[in-house]
């Protein structure tokens, strides 16, 4: 007798059938399980194999249930009633205060006045209606001036000169040791009245801070609310309070407000490190804890082009924290569309032997299945490109799913039907389905032990998808091996995979949640096809793991292939006919294309001082790959023979980038235009040169400009930096033999002035570029009235509706020594 610890076996037993005929020609609803041999022998055993449709509907239906379900999770959201602790009502009003200024960019009077303003008059009544009370409240405007290194966008350092911190210190009358920081940030990019990003959480904090000031009993410990004004120019405000305020000696621990996205339910994405305590903290205080360590993972490995506040704290400062942000929606991140009408007021409020080798050649069949069917969507994704149609999802987020999860699903479907009709032609199928779950079984497991080696917390998910199929698989070994895949079986196979699959289901959620809006900017270079199909891919895989077996469980397939493929020709064919156009400027659900515009004047010196040439143009960068293709017929004179091409003898190509994104956007246009005048121009002096007696010449500048100014410094071949007056001393962050500075200031800054020294290693090189290195200075006006021009003025009426195009005066400045 053959119990469960037996080693099981694969037995042939001739060509293989799918239903036994009887005499009347109708198939027998058990069918032979495949066997078809000597009729005077009968098979074994006679199991249920399921009908297609009954298969086919049963998987799809299991899976738009549980996609309905992350859905109706995600709109679980905490209904707040005012009350005497949090009321969202009022945090509402804050949020519409606070964006009602417009746009808030550092060094801009709505910024640094009107916003700083708002704050402190809040903030100043919460301390007069509380100051009969238990605590004791202190403000401390700060106005810090600093530097740093951060490796981020390729890496870069920054500078920022009287930048704006409001800090707030609750702390029980008589003082305390240890303090919390609570961090939000007020300011925003050019052009966005950046109410989720992080109007919002400023908003939520001073009603935080209203309730826990209220609060009869004393808390514990002290919070600093820090009202940070300058985390858009790259967290440097956040640098400037850890590094800086005498407060921060006392704090233990940190909670980030940010946003990747509009609204929905917070999540969090990072914490640590280590420090469980704060995640438990968090489970215990959040009435729906809303958490991934993946996402972590993810977020921390770099592929997301985002930086937050978080890694200033932890890495300047060596205190643990937790980052929540809103990431619903990122369409509208960083745009015109980022308004207060678009968060909810619930969001606010929510805050062994020959088995061994059948068993390897399945899987190698399995693994194979994987790689013909990313190629193959990846040819389709090609295709799609080259009829240039790329990011036809980017407003119908479904035709993706449609063309390439259909193509995906139809491939996998195809390549173990191929294996089951040709390799496995006289083994019963009931075996096979039981060999295909042991497959799924054996790769999740295979990864689990892969994370768990890493020291992965993402180990947590194989781990699940290990734990409940392996459990359902046991408890239904007597059903199965007694009927094979019945119905009942195979209903409760599914319930018994329903926990795990909603996790992981919520997880690509997430995972398409956030990168379906980064295509839109994330430059020319990255094709989105490329990116989109590849998860559409990899999600169908792993949602197929544990359906696998049904393939051969199943009679047939002919007709589930023929759905696919017809879903499939159907949406190519639509697609390629650009029925679905990428962009949308409805109000609703916008999702705009996103360009920049910067109306320029560039002035080149020689080795001598003298203006070698000068130019005025209309700068434009589309931070999305489908380039001008849908510009340039509302605009015709922005084509491709306008296309501008790098200068590699110029610093960063010569022309006045803002961040160090040069290797994302290479597919940029200049229109030619006049010359800009700027009330304010940036005044740059060389104050000294001199020969150090350790060989190295070292050069003393003075620069005077706006709020924003970004630096470039392109050693020539044969000299190089060996000093600065930036971060630690030790130049860092080399961009292909170029280093880029980030420089910022709020109200009544000093002159910047800043030196470095270069060593001359060898002669000139004579191809190179004269002298010994060439420096740039780009100034950028983003706000009052040196932001706009006729000019520009002009070229913005003409783009369509459903565009964002972000524009700004500016200027480039370069000298060769």
């Amino acid at each position: 007798m053959e119990s469960d610890s037996t080693v099981r076996r694969l037995k042939p037993f001739g060509t293989q059938h799918y239903a036994a005929q009887d005499t009347d020609g109708v198939p027998d609803r058990c069918g032979n399980n495949g066997y078809r041999g000597d009729p005077e022998r009968k098979p074994e055993v006679r199991l249920y194999l399921l009908r297609e449709a009954v298969a086919a509907s049963l998987v799809s239906v299991f899976i738009l249930v549980l996609w309905g379900l992350v859905h109706l999770s995600l709109q679980q959201l905490v209904i707040g009633k005012p009350s005497g602790e949090f009321n969202a009502l009022r945090a509402r009003e804050h949020l519409e205060q606070i964006t009602s200024v417009g746009p808030r960019p550092v060094g801009s009077q709505e910024n640094e006045v009107l916003t700083v303003g708002y704050l402190l008059e809040q903030i100043n009544n919460i301390k007069a209606e509380t100051a009969e009370g238990p605590h004791q409240l202190t403000v401390d405007v700060q106005r810090p001036s600093g530097t740093f290194s951060i490796d981020f966008l390729g890496g870069f350092t920054s500078f920022y000169d009287r930048v704006t911190n409001i800090a707030v210190k609750l702390e029980p009358k008589g003082g305390t040791q240890h303090l919390m920081l609570a961090n939000c940030h007020f300011d925003t990019v050019a052009n966005s009245p950046g109410a989720s990003d992080d109007a919002v959480s400023c908003a939520v904090m001073l009603e935080v801070l209203h309730s826990l000031a209220n609060h009869s009993s004393p808390l514990t410990h002290g919070v600093i609310f820090l009202f940070n004004g300058a985390e858009e120019n790259i967290l440097q405000a956040s640098h400037g309070f850890i590094t800086q305020h005498p407060w921060a000696k006392q704090v233990r621990a940190f909670i980030n407000l940010e946003a990747a996205g509009v609204g929905g339910k917070e999540v969090v994405f990072q914490t640590g490190p280590e420090n469980p305590w704060l995640v438990q903290a968090y489970v215990h205080a959040a009435k729906h804890p809303f958490a991934s360590v993946v996402g972590q993972e993810v977020f921390q490995s770099g592929i997301i082009p985002s930086d937050t506040d978080f890694r200033i704290y932890r890495d300047f400062g060596n205190i643990p924290g937790i980052d929540l942000a809103f990431i619903e929606n990122g369409f509208i991140y960083h745009t015109k569309y980022d308004t207060a009408n678009r968060i909810l007021t619930d969001s606010i409020q929510r805050a062994g032997g020959r088995y061994v080798r059948q068993l390897a050649y399945a899987t190698g069949v399995a693994v194979l299945s994987w790689f013909v069917t990313l190629l193959s969507v990846l040819i389709v994704a090609l295709v799609i490109t080259l009829l240039g149609r790329s990011m036809f999802w980017y407003t119908h987020f479904y035709t993706s799913i449609c063309l390439y999860g259909a193509a995906a699903t139809g491939k996998m479907v195809l390549v173990h039907t191929l294996a089951k009709n040709l390799y496995y032609g006289g083994v019963r199928l009931v075996e096979l389905g039981d060999l295909y779950f042991d497959v799924s079984l054996l790769l999740w497991c295979c990864s689990l032990v892969w994370l768990t080696h890493h020291g992965l917390c993402s180990a947590y998910v194989p781990m699940l998808m290990v734990a409940f199929p392996l459990t359902t698989k046991l408890l239904l070994a007597k059903e199965f091996k007694h009927k094979g895949a019945s119905v009942k079986y195979s209903v409760l196979y599914l319930l018994g995979l329903a926990l795990p699959y909603i996790h992981f289901m919520f997880l690509i959620w997430v995972v398409f949640e956030i990168f379906t809006p980064i295509m839109g900017r994330s430059g020319t270079e990255i094709p989105p096809e490329v990116v989109l199909a590849t998860l559409v891919t990899l999600a169908t895989i792993f949602l197929s793991s544990f359906f696998l077996h049904f393939i051969y469980l199943v009679r047939s397939t002919k007709w589930i292939l023929a759905g696919l493929g017809s879903v499939f020709l159907v949406m190519l064919l639509l697609v390629s006919c650009g029925v679905f156009f990428p962009y949308s400027g409805s109000m609703d659900s916008p999702r705009p294309k996103r360009v920049f515009i910067q109306h320029t004047t560039r002035t080149f010196h020689n080795l001598k001082g003298q203006v070698e040439s000068q130019d005025s143009g209309l700068w434009i960068n589309s931070f999305d790959f489908t380039g001008i293709q849908h510009i340039t017929p509302h605009i015709p004179e922005v084509n491709d023979s306008v296309r501008t091409r790098c200068r590699e003898d110029r610093p960063f190509c010569g022309y006045p980038w803002f961040l160090p994104v040069k290797f994302l956007s290479k597919k940029n246009w200049y229109l030619p235009a006049p010359e800009v005048s700027p009330s304010s121009p940036v005044e740059f002096r060389l104050v000294s040169r001199e020969e150090t007696s350790w060989g190295t010449v070292k050069m003393v500048f003075n620069v005077k400009g706006p709020s924003h100014m970004s630096l470039y410094l392109m050693p020539h071949r044969g000299s190089s930096l060996s000093t600065w007056s930036f971060g630690d001393g030790t130049p860092q962050f080399d961009l292909s033999g170029e280093y880029f500075i980030f420089y910022s200031h709020g109200l009544n800054a000093p002159t910047w002035t800043f030196w470095f020294e270069i060593q001359v290693l060898f002669h000139q090189h004579p191809l190179g570029p004269e002298g010994m290195i060439s420096v740039a200075i780009s100034s950028h006006y983003f706000f009052g009235e040196d932001q706009r021009t006729a000019q520009l003025e002009e070229i913005l009426h003409r783009f369509p509706p459903w565009s964002f195009p972000s524009s700004w005066v500016s200027t480039y400045h370069m000298y060769r020594y």
